[in-house]
């Protein structure tokens, strides 16, 4: 079993969250980072929010990977794979058989903030490719990415952030990452993102309220989080869920509405939040893309966009970029 790297630590965990629900639950309009979706429980709702008919990300995703990734894995030679935010690593496989049959790749490391889901993941995936070096890394998106070191034999590095989670991040924080990034990568490297596209809104917020349900118990999954952590009272079956489309900034918003006027104790915080009847907890954005807003983006931060794939409905792209 590989041995985990942990980048960040459950009192840096701890620590990040007592700042983020005070500066967010504090501020008006309120807001709270998805990053606090996934305890186990969360982690269990999203895998079942990815087989919902409404979700067509992961299957558009999956599609791409399955039909392109020979043509991904013949853009150059790749030494060491690197996946942030790699979750259960369940559509890797598809990449990792390309990048192997090159005969270059030697490394892969997912990176995820749980301990659990990357366990499982490099169990099955060292069972699977017994010659492969893996190596977990417990990290998120703001601790953790430096790359220098993961350089293997010389060959260029990929990092992969799939899923559509550079959505998460609005456009200012988004651009901060891939400088960042690409701080840390060397010319040649390679990025690989997976970007969910502009199309019809009803599509968009029916992927994000499906009607069985389960999104809207993930997003209030997040107050249970806080109240089990924080020793917080919140009634999570006292708020809605809601998805909106925002066509200025082309994203859909989860939000979490209060069914009325209400107080929560935050003990771990001494804090005190009040709720009027139909105010919001902003809990998500997902951005969606244009090829053309990409392309600047990637050039905004000294990288070029290479190849550019898309499913066969034209719903989600999978965008290489090369280091400059």
């Amino acid at each position: 079993m590989p041995q985990i790297e942990h980048c960040i630590t459950p009192d840096d965990r701890l620590t990040e969250l007592h700042t983020a629900v005070r500066d967010g639950l504090t501020r008006h309009p309120k807001t709270l980072p998805p990053k606090w979706f996934y305890d186990a429980r969360g982690s269990d709702l999203f895998e079942r929010i990815t087989t919902l008919d409404e979700y067509y990300p992961t299957r558009a995703e999956r599609a791409i990977l399955a039909a392109h990734s020979e043509r991904i894995a013949d853009t150059g030679e790749v030494g060491t794979l690197i996946e942030l935010g790699s979750g259960s690593s369940d559509k890797t496989p598809l990449l990792l058989d390309a990048l192997h049959a090159t005969g270059s790749l030697r490394r892969y490391v997912p990176v995820d903030v749980s301990d659990s889901a990357l366990r499982d993941a490099a169990e099955r995936l060292t069972a699977t490719y017994p010659e492969l070096e893996i190596t977990p890394v417990v990290a998120d998106f703001d601790h953790g990415l430096e790359t220098q070191n993961a350089r293997s034999d010389g060959a260029a590095r990929m990092v992969a952030i799939l899923g559509g989670t550079i959505g998460n991040f609005p456009p200012e924080q988004r651009v901060a990452l891939l400088h960042r990034l690409r701080s840390g990568l060397r010319p040649d490297d390679r990025l690989l993102i997976g970007a969910d596209l502009v199309k019809e809104p009803a599509r968009l917020t029916a992927a994000y309220d499906d009607a069985a349900g389960v999104t809207a118990e993930f997003n209030r999954n997040m107050l249970h989080v806080i109240n089990r952590t924080l020793d917080a009272n919140f009634a999570p079956a006292e708020f809605d869920h809601v998805a909106i489309w925002d066509p200025i900034n082309q994203w859909v918003e989860m939000r979490l509405r209060s069914t009325h006027e209400q107080r929560v104790w935050i003990n771990a915080l001494d804090l005190s939040i009040h709720l009027a009847d139909g105010e919001d907890i902003r809990t998500e954005i997902s951005a969606k893309f244009h090829r053309k807003q990409l392309r600047t983006e990637f050039e905004n931060t000294d990288f070029e966009l290479s190849h550019w794939w898309t499913d066969p409905h034209g719903d989600y792209a999978l965008a290489l970029a090369i280091a400059r």
